[in-house]
């Protein structure tokens, strides 16, 4: 059994509870839990019992409290997502850039590195052929003495 006195609760209220705790018995819950979550749901949306007594809040302002915290919840949760996608839409930009990047320079690495390749070819094919002319002019100096 829940605690605390339940005549403070209206008519309406003690049925709902009885309802919710049938339907939560029917779901397999045992029947102390069932009866706990039923005067808990009661008090959730009534904001408690309805009979008179001073300082009871009304459930028009227990439901605007609620209600005002749950829309503040879903406007920071709203914010918070899309501040998180911007952030990963801003690291994947910056992540492509990089990227276009490194290809560009490893592009014009391989251009440098062909270049540099092709020229060192050309100076050995270069240096081949001054050796090749030289020996042959120092073959035929040499025969004609």
């Amino acid at each position: 059994m829940p605690r605390g006195d339940k005549s403070a609760y209206t008519d309406k209220q003690k049925r709902q509870a009885e309802h919710i705790e049938d339907s939560e018995r029917e779901r397999g819950m045992p029947e102390e839990d069932a009866e706990r979550i039923a005067w808990a749901t009661v008090n959730k949306q009534d904001g408690g019992g309805k009979k008179s007594g001073s300082g009871r809040k009304s459930a028009k302002k227990a439901t605007k409290k609620a209600t005002k915290k749950t829309a503040a919840r879903k406007a920071t949760k709203k914010a918070t997502r899309k501040v998180a996608k911007k952030a990963t839409k801003k690291t994947v930009a910056r992540k492509t850039t990089k990227k276009t990047a490194r290809k560009a320079t490893k592009k014009v690495a391989k251009k440098v590195a062909k270049k540099a390749t092709k020229k060192a070819a050309k100076k050995t094919a270069r240096k081949t052929v001054r050796k090749r002319t030289a020996s042959r002019r120092a073959g035929s100096n040499g025969a004609s003495s």
